[in-house]
This record gives C-alpha cells, sequence and structure tokens, in this order.
C-alpha cells in the first residue's frame, strides 16, 4: 500500500503541472482547449529525442516547454485570426501534432519517417543526476530506515524523485501566481470572464488569448517532459485522455480546497492531482477491477467530483433554509408572546 500510494504521489506532482496548464486554459480563459492531449505528447518527444541525441535533461526540458508554447499560440492564432470555434481549433492541433510527433521522434531513426515511441532505459534524466546528487547526503538511508522503524516493507529505491518534483512545482506554482497577478495576467483573467468589456479598455483580446493558450501547453509539454524522463520513454500514445486527467484534477482540487484566491487555487489544482492519483491507485487495488478499467475509473471519478459537491450543497442550502424558518418562527412565537404577555399586564391594571 506505502508503495502504491507512494508512486501514485510522484505520477500526481508531475501531473500536476499539466493541470495547472489546463486550469489556465478552461477555468481562466474559459476555452475548452483539447491541444493539451497532443502538447503533452510533444513535450514527451522533444525531451526524449534531445536526450538521445546527447543534450543536457535540463535543456531538453527546457526546448519541450517552448514548442509547448508554440503549439499553443497556434491554437489560439486558429480561433484569434482564422475564427475557428475554439474547441475545433484544438481538436485540429491536436490532430496536427499527432504526426508532428511522430516526425519529432522519429529524427532518432535511420530512415526519419516517424516513430511511435522511443525508450530512455539507459539514458540520463532530470531525475537520475538529481539521485546521484543526492546519494552521498545519506538521505535516502535515513529515510528509509526511519519508515522501516514504522513498519514499511517495501520502501522506494530513492526519494530523489519526489523531492526534485516538489520543488520544481513549487517553482511552478509561484510564477503562475506571479503571472496571474501581472498587468497582462489580469487582463487573461478579464478576458475569461468577459471578453466584451475587457475590449472597451481597448485591450487586445486576440492576443491576450495567444498568450495565454501559449502558456499553457508550455507548462503541458514541460509536464510531458518530465513524465518521460520519469517513466523512461516516450510514446505517442500517453497524452490520450490527458485533458480528462487535467480537469478531474481541477474540479477535485477546487470541489475540496475552494476558489476565493489564485494562490488558494493553484495550490487546490496541485493537490487536487495528487489525491486523484492516489484515489485512482486505491481503486485498481480492487479485485475485480484491472488496468484495462483506468478509464472508466477516471470517468467515474470526474462524475463523483461533479455531481457530489452540488448536492452536498443542496443539502448545506436546505439545512440554512430550514434554520432561517426556526430562527424566523422563534422570532414570530416570542413577539406572540410578547404581545400577550403585555395584554395581559394592561387587564391586570384596569
Amino acid at each position: 500500500m506505502f508503495s502504491a500510494i507512494f508512486g501514485s504521489v510522484e505520477q500526481g506532482i508531475i501531473f500536476a503541472i499539466m493541470a495547472l496548464g489546463v486550469y489556465l486554459s478552461f477555468r481562466v480563459l474559459d476555452f475548452p482547449d483539447l491541444t493539451v492531449d497532443g502538447s503533452f505528447v510533444s513535450g514527451a518527444a522533444v525531451a526524449a529525442t534531445m536526450i538521445v541525441f546527447g543534450y543536457h535533461p535540463a535543456i531538453a526540458t527546457v526546448v519541450a516547454l517552448i514548442i509547448g508554447f508554440l503549439a499553443g499560440c497556434v491554437t489560439g492564432l486558429l480561433h484569434t485570426k482564422g475564427k475557428i470555434n475554439p474547441l475545433l481549433a484544438g481538436i485540429l492541433m491536436m490532430i496536427a501534432l499527432y504526426s508532428i510527433n511522430l516526425r519529432i521522434m522519429g529524427l532518432t531513426s535511420e530512415n526519419s519517417i516517424g516513430r511511435p515511441n522511443i525508450p530512455l532505459y539507459n539514458a540520463e534524466s532530470l531525475f537520475s543526476k538529481f539521485q546521484a546528487f543526492l546519494a552521498p547526503l545519506g538521505i535516502d538511508n535515513t529515510l528509509n530506515q526511519f519508515f522501516s522503524m514504522l513498519g514499511v516493507r517495501y520502501l522506494p529505491s530513492t526519494w530523489a524523485t519526489i523531492f526534485i518534483m516538489i520543488i520544481i512545482v513549487i517553482i511552478i506554482k509561484f510564477i503562475v501566481d506571479w503571472f496571474l497577478k501581472t498587468e497582462i495576467g489580469l487582463a487573461i483573467r478579464a478576458t475569461g470572464d468577459n471578453k466584451k468589456m475587457i475590449r472597451s479598455f481597448s485591450a487586445n483580446t486576440d492576443t491576450l488569448v495567444i498568450i495565454g493558450l501559449g502558456f499553457s501547453n508550455a507548462l503541458v509539454a514541460f509536464s510531458g517532459a518530465l513524465f518521460a524522463q520519469y517513466a523512461k520513454y516516450a510514446d505517442i500514445g500517453m497524452g490520450i485522455g490527458m485533458i480528462i486527467i487535467g480537469l478531474a484534477s481541477v474540479i477535485i482540487g477546487e470541489a475540496i480546497f475552494g476558489t476565493k484566491t489564485i494562490v488558494r487555487t493553484t495550490l487546490a489544482v496541485i493537490i487536487g492531482a495528487i489525491i486523484y492519483r492516489i484515489v485512482l491507485a486505491l481503486a485498481l487495488r480492487v479485485d475485480f477491477l484491472d488496468t484495462g478499467d483506468m478509464k472508466l475509473i477516471t470517468a467515474v471519478i470526474v462524475i463523483s467530483a461533479l455531481i457530489l459537491p452540488q448536492y452536498f450543497e443542496k443539502r448545506r442550502e436546505k439545512a440554512r433554509k430550514a434554520r432561517r424558518h426556526e430562527e424566523r418562527s422563534a422570532e414570530r412565537n416570542y413577539s406572540l408572546n410578547k404581545e400577550g404577555k403585555a395584554i395581559v399586564e394592561a387587564r391586570t391594571d384596569k
């Protein structure tokens, strides 16, 4: 159980960056961007290809982020300049990226006509480099000894992955929080709320949409690059359903922690991604479920996250109405009793 939850937390932190990208497009910009399924693979494909060619993993990851930004900008251009429906623009870009990603990964083969996957089993990654840095400090042994004393049997081989991902996610969160509070970020938020209003202030909403989608898909591609290094492979099909995972993370986080401030909401999205992976891991431990049921489990989790908050909100509203009714009844009874006492006292005086 500990091993399954630990692996889920590792993956959840990686997917949290992707979920932040989905939050920017779906919640902040109010743009149903399906480019995510393609840009996630683009990040993985670019990072894996560059690592195979001998580039430093950090450089490969940054280039993957830039490619994701460009993909998001193209989707924004299709919508704003091409006047294409936002949903259709995302689908078109997702389809186009499928072939582009095959070409990118095909650069590592002799014929360069396309390749569906790239293994990275013997290649260096950000995680392996950080693990090499962490190993002499003896942190892994110390933590494993501590959990062994608590009775945990199956311990992770290294804690380096979760440490570096926590650092990266904290940095990304602060960047997103800072960006959304800048002048451009506030304008993007206003564009998502009311385009007509922000246009009345002479703001170029087309440019704001393009920048917002670029930033969103940059985070998604960055997450894809990290996941490829974590999983030790890049595959053309690894992006299928990423948009659902991102939405599930956003919905779960918002349902549990609320959306009062930007800082709180971005934290909710990150924790929502971790909770989603943990719930998925626990569900797969049920005897009659297997890995082939992951999509079904995901659908059930999203449906539950959408329906349950509404159900509990209705119950709270009903309880509030009942409480107000009781208070009014008590006030009426008090008034009647007071009037009755006044009448009795008046008759007594007479």
